[in-house]
């Protein structure tokens, strides 16, 4: 894969409407290179919400073809997932790190940084330093800047609590396996699974729980129940109603474009516990707020 890539428009894709209608993505939240198909101020915006298209990264759809083919000779979902934990494990070397470059006695520090470690660190606690590694791989590949990570991160230039979220994405990231490779494949396998168990649909109906938002990320409220937010890079979301209302006095509702669910939990076999929850990219959203 390449190291960067300018941003550009997938011949392939389809296009997103080029006026924003609404607010738009605020300067300084995102970058202006990314390593996709769409730059991130349209897949950052309230129009890709409202109208999205297919999200593809730079390389991994050419680089996996034979993956992606033998997947669709497979009917049952169970059948694929597994085929796709066997092919990481495999192309990623995950139970033999030895033979790309793994120094005897030093599997505990880099064999279990996988990317099953990361979305359970994710699950134990979105601050972590698995977390971290997450929100930094989401502004490396959609060029959607983190806004939160165990606090505000406003000054990334004097800010201690940004210094603090890059120390903890490069231990997470130091001496891994291709952990970034790793994170794009599974992204990209989420993606297909959703095509094929729901080919029709573009939104999923999603809720989460909050407290308050910083006064910088409500950018509109067309009326009392219906708000513009931005959401950090990477947010937790869940498709039952109960569940999310227990991490906040309040709750939202979201019609959440397909393409931007990284990843969720019933989608692997033991990935994580539970059935609801989706861990989606951020950006511009109109939600409804229902308490």
């Amino acid at each position: 894969m390449t190291n960067a890539t300018v941003c550009r428009v997938d011949d392939n894709a389809i296009a997103a409407p080029a006026v924003e209608v609404g607010p738009r993505l605020p300067k300084g939240s995102y970058l202006p290179i990314n390593r996709c198909n769409l730059p991130a101020m349209i897949l950052g915006g309230l129009t890709f919400q409202r109208h999205p298209a297919p999200l593809l990264l730079d390389g991994v759809a050419e680089l996996h073809h034979r993956l992606f083919r033998s997947l669709d000779l497979l009917a049952e979902p169970g059948e694929r997932a597994q085929r796709f934990m066997d092919y990481m494990t495999v192309y990623f070397r995950l139970e033999a790190l030895e033979d790309v470059g793994l120094m005897p006695g030093r599997r505990k520090l880099r064999g279990r940084a996988d990317y099953l470690r990361m979305v359970r660190g994710w699950a134990f606690d979105p601050n972590s330093q698995e977390g971290a590694v997450l929100k930094a791989w989401v502004e490396s590949r959609f060029g959607l800047l983190a806004r939160y990570h165990g606090g505000l991160l406003d000054d990334r230039i004097r800010d201690d609590t940004y210094m603090q979220f890059l120390e903890a994405c490069s231990r997470g990231l130091y001496n891994t396996n291709a952990l970034e490779a790793q994170l794009d494949l599974l992204y990209a396998y989420a993606q297909y699974e959703q095509r094929r168990q729901q080919p029709t649909a573009v939104h999923l109906s999603l809720y989460r729980g909050f407290n308050r938002f910083s006064d910088d990320q409500v950018l509109a409220k067309p009326d009392r129940r219906r708000w513009v937010v931005l959401l950090n890079n990477l947010s937790s979301f869940s498709v039952r109603r109960e569940r999310a209302e227990e991490f906040g006095d309040h709750l939202l509702r979201v019609q959440v474009p397909l393409a931007k669910v990284f990843f969720y939990n019933r989608m692997l076999p033991g990935m994580l516990k539970g059935e609801d929850e989706y861990v989606v990219v951020g950006g511009v959203y109109e939600v409804e707020r229902l308490c």
